[in-house]
């Protein structure tokens, strides 16, 4: 059985939960210690009995911590894609990918733990003096998703980690095994014992308990279980940061390079089987170039290969789980229902080996209005919504709840301008999927999609520290 980790020591609980393979069912990539309400608060008190010892550390033993972990990291990226492409069904070449942005996420907080601090402020009173300084909220609570594992893990524990702060991680019960080991690397990287604690289990009762007795909070995940989480943490005066899903839209004007266009859409809507906050769900077309878009999107998708996570040829994994195959099976229903083509795949599929395989789904003739264009739907799954120009494509992305990530195919740079400053979101891509992030920059989402300061990037500084402000008299 594969422990918690609990103030600096591996520890067993009563219960135990299993990870199982998408891609291969019968494959049980290990049992994991259920943490239940009690052993969450203990790892909560293990961080704050650590956290001031943690905070008064010189920042160079920070950093240097945060460093010996980026280089661990890339040392053994083969190892450990084959670890996250096992439990959460990412093809190898997406899995080491994901461990290479872990690796430069704590390389570049190590530096940051160097470099975040204050400044000194002109009074206008004469004889005073006015200096800010950073200071860690105390600790820190992380709940993380299955889609990227060990990528969104790193860019929440490290920036708390190197400003000071104690932290207590909740992963998915998808992916708990790539969390195991990124927390025996924080320990042989010489983490003081309860700076940062890791316990496994459900939301409803895990992730729920550890909302008692912390400073902040920062969640990835679904509107629904977000809110809820806001709601009760606000209610305990607990800092929130809060990044949640997308309904998220790729406009293709009529002067678009239509191959480009159409590698964009595959790209944003399919790769990492559609399991992407910032995919391409709706793709928003305009007439001139909607027929022979979507023949040549249709004949793309064709080529597509899928199939075990692990296969050297796989382009495109399983699905998480059958609970999330299930959920896609029901929306491909509600498209037929509403009227919708589904004019490409939708099919389940048989492989060698039993796992959740789905082909990539594209609907056309559909209205903005639809279920299936209000509702993220967290799988290969897109359609098209055909626009008469720009207006109106501009509209319709903007048409939605959701505001995370949105995209523009036009070689105008009249259009792409006036896109990228008037459409509703947090990440605005002109030419490119709505997929793909760098990890020194920020991340956040406009509406629905996020609440409270970015991630990632300089700004990750912003929600991990408290500004204090100090006059001084001459």
């Amino acid at each position: 059985m594969e422990r918690s980790f609990v103030n600096g020591e591996w520890v067993e609980f009563k219960e135990t939960f299993a990870s199982i393979n998408p891609s291969d069912t019968r494959d049980c990539v290990g049992n994991f210690a259920l943490a239940n309400a009690g052993d969450v608060q203990a790892a909560i008190g293990a961080a704050r009995a650590a956290q001031p010892k943690w905070a008064a550390q010189t920042t160079q033993v920070r950093s240097d911590i945060l460093q010996k972990v980026g280089f661990e990291l890339a040392a053994r990226k083969a190892e450990l894609a084959e670890i996250v492409s096992r439990e959460g069904g990412k093809t190898l070449t997406d899995a080491a990918a994901e461990v290479t942005r872990a690796s430069q996420v704590f390389h570049f907080y190590a530096g940051e733990a160097l470099r975040y601090g204050g400044e000194n402020i002109a009074s206008p009173r004469p004889g005073v003096n006015v200096q800010t300084s950073r200071e860690p909220v105390g600790v820190v609570g992380l709940i993380t998703p299955w889609n990227f594992p060990i990528a969104i893990a790193s860019w929440k524990l490290a920036p708390a980690l190197a400003v000071g702060n104690g932290v207590v991680l909740k992963p998915s019960e998808e992916t708990p095994g790539i969390a195991t080991e990124l927390f025996r690397i924080l320990e042989r990287a010489g983490l003081p014992a309860g700076v940062a604690n890791l316990v496994n289990g459900p939301g409803q009762i895990t992730g729920a308990a550890l909302i008692d007795g912390i400073d902040a909070l920062s969640f990835t995940g679904s509107v629904p279980t977000g809110r809820k989480l806001a709601q009760t943490a606000v209610g305990k005066m607990v800092k929130v940061q809060l990044e949640l899903g997308g309904k998220n839209p790729l406009v293709v004007l009529d002067d678009a390079d239509l191959s480009a266009a159409v590698d964009c859409a595959l790209n944003g809507a399919f790769y990492s089987a559609g399991q992407r906050c910032t995919a391409s769900s709706r793709l928003i077309v305009t007439d001139a170039i909607h027929d022979q878009f979507v023949e040549q999107l249709r004949l793309r998708m064709r080529t597509l290969k899928i199939g075990h996570a692990m296969k050297a040829d796989t382009l495109i994994g399983p699905v998480i789980s059958e609970r999330q195959l299930d959920m896609l099976q029901r929306y491909i229903a509600i498209g037929k229902n509403e009227g919708a083509q589904l004019v490409e795949g939708g099919r389940l599929l048989e492989r060698e080996t039993p796992g959740y395989y789905l082909e990539p789904t594209l609907f056309t003739d559909t209205r903005n209005d639809m279920q299936i264009n209000r509702e993220e739907v967290f799988g290969p799954f897109a359609t098209v919504i055909r626009v008469k120009n720009y207006d109106e494509a501009l509209a319709t992305a903007n048409d939605t709840e959701f505001g995370l990530s949105a995209g523009i195919c036009t070689t105008s740079h009249k259009y792409a301008t006036d896109f990228r400053l008037n459409v509703k979101s947090g990440l605005a891509m002109v030419n490119l999927p709505t997929a793909g992030l760098d990890y020194h920059v920020p991340l956040s989402g406009a509406k629905s999609s996020g609440y409270g300061p970015s991630e990632q990037g300089k700004s990750a500084v912003d929600f991990y520290t408290r500004t204090k402000t100090a006059y001084i008299g001459q």
